[in-house]
């Protein structure tokens, strides 16, 4: 009596381990990016590459994007089609961080 209870905890533990640990991995890229993103935007202000329109601009467009993965993570999963857009409008907003900081 006493083994059945320690091996419906690890199977449950397992199933989790299984099913939710994949999900969860997936966000860490794109949250340690958008990280990032607001980095290179910070040291744009500080080194004066960028205008005060420009960082506007750049900050809605991050905003944006947090908005974009936190509904695609609203039912607790992240789908290949909802990462793949999230890399998607992370690549052009990365773009745009380079072009604002560059002209």
């Amino acid at each position: 009596m006493h083994t059945i209870r320690p091996i419906a905890t690890l199977t449950a533990i397992a199933f989790a381990a299984a099913t939710l640990l994949p999900a969860a991995a997936a966000a860490g890229p794109i949250r340690a990016r958008q990280k990032h993103q607001q980095v290179r935007i910070v040291h744009g202000v500080r080194q004066g590459d960028l205008s005060r329109s420009e960082v506007k601009r750049l900050e809605r467009q991050q905003l944006r994007i947090e908005r974009s993965r936190r509904r695609a993570w609203s039912d607790g999963t992240l789908t290949r089609g909802e990462r793949a857009r999230l890399h998607l409008q992370q690549d052009r907003a990365s773009a745009t961080i380079y072009k604002a900081r560059h002209n």
